[in-house]
């Protein structure tokens, strides 16, 4: 592992970034669910200012995620083919009216391609700490002038996006699926791990991720997608005792804690609830879809004894699950016994995979980090070798790794 040297002017910026990353993991919102109040707030963008598109976006590491987006078919793409980079790079709002005039968007794929982006306008949505964790925007496929009072307008929409963030914090139940938030499922797991540390006594956390379910929004629409996402939270906790916890992490991806259940126990639960998932296809306007998923099992241990730790190794299992083929269920200790690998535990990270002898990178989001191996999202692990240098920004860490497990936007790595 060697230590890169950054000028002072780099490091300022290394720092804000780390500091704004922290503050964007705190709040736990990437990946989350679609929100009703979000999708009013961009539906007002469109409206106020009679404009094609709007947003409301996280930005993490590799990529700006869309919490809500009206007007473009993507829910996400790489950080550095957006235009709100910018903002958060000069940290305030970036108004463009003709966007093939401008030199620094006028040869940009959205502009010169069907897209036809032509106007943004995009502000910073700030936390109370004055960190930058995303962007609202209002965006057109025309040119056309956008005043000082519009301005004020969008900051009061981003506003009002930090409002409604503030106000999901508290929030205790999926509206959709009636399972725990993420923030309250992590909450109360921390609680029964409390417990069964203090009382030596097991417990096993599982994930599980909806196979395919992107496939199933794109074909048939969110309506089928919401009714694939309530099916198999029903199936899930009539499969569950009462003290256990199930919660929803993401847009297809489940937790469950199962408190006094061991590695083994923990293993057939995951089958069982696998079985019953797959034999019983979901009916609707869209027809019969069969569904399936994926699961990753991790068990208390005196190091894994931390709801991050036990979910970023169940997540390492479950993309080893959609690595051989998905449907089916993976045990953190079979991957750790075959891989070598060590407790890991999930960050939010800025990180660069390095490779074709130094001269190609691509930005990734490192989501789970331990001493021997991490957890990677990537925009596209398409064209990533199965071995290349992990550098992590800002914290001097640079290692070679090779790929023990991946699918479209995650890589599992090893250290060498």
């Amino acid at each position: 592992m060697t230590s890169r040297v950054f000028g002072k002017s780099s490091v300022e910026a290394q720092q804000r970034e780390t500091e704004r990353l922290a503050a964007l993991e705190s709040l736990d919102l990437l990946d989350t669910p679609r929100d009703a109040g979000f999708d009013r707030i961009v539906n007002l963008i469109k409206e106020i200012f009679t404009v094609d598109i709007g947003l409301v976006t996280l930005i993490d590491a590799h990529r700006q995620w869309y919490k809500s987006c009206s007007g473009l078919p993507s829910d996400e793409v790489p950080r550095g083919d957006t235009f709100c980079r910018h903002v958060v790079d000069c940290e305030e709002a970036v108004v463009v009216q003709d966007a093939s005039k401008d030199p620094r968007f006028s040869q940009h794929p959205a502009v010169t391609g069907d897209t036809h982006i032509r106007f943004y306008a995009g502000v910073p949505l700030t936390t109370k700490d004055g960190h930058i964790i995303g962007t609202v925007c209002a965006i057109d496929r025309r040119p056309r002038s956008f005043s000082d009072r519009d301005v004020g307008l969008l900051h009061e929409l981003a506003a009002l996006a930090m409002d409604r963030i503030e106000l999901l914090q508290s929030a205790a139940t999926d509206s959709l699926t009636e399972a725990l938030t993420r923030r309250a499922f992590k909450q109360e797991a921390e609680q029964l791990i409390s417990l069964a540390l203090r009382h030596q006594h097991d417990l096993s956390c599982l994930t599980l991720d909806i196979d395919y379910f992107k496939k199933v929004n794109d074909t048939y629409g969110h309506a089928a997608g919401d009714a694939v996402l309530k099916r198999v939270a029903a199936t899930c906790k009539a499969a569950l005792r009462a003290g256990d916890l199930f919660g929803r992490l993401g847009g297809e991806e489940f937790a469950i804690i199962l408190p006094h259940v061991n590695r083994e126990s923990a293993a057939a639960v995951a089958e069982k609830i696998r079985e019953l998932i797959a034999s019983r296809p979901i009916d609707g306007d869209f027809g019969a879809l069969d569904v399936t998923a994926s699961f990753g099992v991790s068990t208390l241990t005196l190091v894994s004894k931390d709801i991050e730790t036990l979910l970023a190794q169940a997540d390492a299992a479950m993309y080893q699950a959609k690595h051989e083929g998905r449907k089916r269920c993976v045990s953190w200790a079979s991957l750790q016994a075959a891989q070598g690998t060590g407790s890991r535990r999930r960050v939010l990270k800025a990180g660069t995979i390095v490779f074709n002898d130094r001269r190609s990178s691509i930005d990734c989001t490192v989501k789970s980090f331990g001493s021997d191996s991490a957890g990677l999202q990537v925009s596209s692990s398409a064209g990533i070798p199965s071995e290349f240098v992990l550098s992590i920004k800002g914290e001097g860490f640079e290692t070679r790794c090779h790929v023990i497990a991946q699918d479209r936007q995650h890589l599992e790595v090893a250290f060498r």
